[in-house]
C-alpha cells in the first residue's frame, strides 16, 4: 500500500519494514535534492543502461537505472510520466531505481536493473521487493500504432505501463506478491505530479529515491 508523508512523498508500507531502507516517490511539491548530500543521479536516455553508483554522489552519466549498496548512499531517478521503480534486496541491502519510460520498458530495463544486481551483489531474485510508483496511467497514455505495436497492439491504443513492468520483473523471477504498485496516474492527478503529456515544456520532474541508511 502507498501513502504521503508529511514531506509531500508517497511510500510503500512494505517498504516501510525496513529500518535501513530510505525510499519515496516524491511529488512535484518535494524538494528531494534539498534532503539527502548524498545523491547520486543519472542523465536519463531512454535506454537499458545500469550503472553501478559506487558510494559516488551527483551526476553519475548516462543510463536509465542506478544499483547501489553502499551505506549513506541514496540513488534515485526523475520522471514525468515514465514509470519509477525501486527495487530492494531485503537480504543484501542494496537497492536500484529505475526509470522506464515506453522506450525503457521495450528494452526491459527493469529486468537489466535485476541483472545488473545479481552480477554486481549476487542478489537473487526471491530477496527483491519492487515497488512501481507513479506515473502514466493506461487511462491516460494513448499511443499511436508504431508505439502500440512494440507492445504487440495493432493500431491506435491505450498501454499500460505499470502492468508492462511489473509482467517483466514477475518473468525475471521476482515474487508477485512482492511487486507494489501505486496505482496513481501522473497525467490525471495535476495537484501533486508532474507530467510531461499534459504540461509539455513546462513539465518539472520528479525525483524517485532509494538508499541504505
Amino acid at each position: 500500500m502507498f501513502y504521503r508523508d508529511p514531506e509531500n512523498t508517497y511510500r510503500s508500507t512494505e517498504l516501510d519494514a525496513f529500518p535501513w531502507l530510505v525510499h519515496g516517490f516524491g511529488t512535484r511539491l518535494a524538494d528531494i535534492p534539498a534532503r539527502f548530500a548524498q545523491l547520486a543521479t543519472l542523465k536519463q536516455i531512454h535506454s537499458a543502461s545500469c550503472l553501478a553508483a559506487e558510494g559516488r554522489v551527483g551526476l553519475l552519466g548516462e543510463g536509465d537505472a542506478l544499483i547501489e549498496n553502499q551505506p549513506g548512499s541514496v540513488v534515485a531517478v526523475k520522471t514525468a510520466d515514465c514509470i519509477p521503480i525501486l527495487l530492494v534486496d531485503e537480504r543484501l541491502r542494496a537497492v536500484a531505481a529505475v526509470h522506464a519510460g515506453w522506450r525503457g520498458t521495450v528494452a526491459r530495463i527493469a529486468v537489466r536493473a535485476v541483472a545488473a544486481m545479481n552480477g554486481r551483489f549476487g542478489t537473487r531474485t526471491e530477496d527483491l521487493h519492487a515497488a512501481i510508483g507513479p506515473g502514466i496511467g493506461k487511462c491516460c497514455y494513448e499511443v499511436g500504432a508504431e508505439v502500440a505495436a512494440q507492445f504487440g497492439g495493432q493500431g491506435r491504443g491505450h498501454i499500460d505501463l505499470a502492468a508492462a513492468n511489473r509482467r517483466q520483473l514477475e518473468e525475471a523471477g521476482v515474487t508477485p506478491a512482492r511487486v507494489y504498485a501505486s496505482n496513481l496516474c501522473t497525467m490525471c492527478r495535476g495537484e501533486e505530479f508532474d507530467s510531461f503529456r499534459r504540461d509539455r515544456e513546462a513539465a518539472g520532474r520528479m525525483y524517485s529515491f532509494a538508499g541504505i541508511r
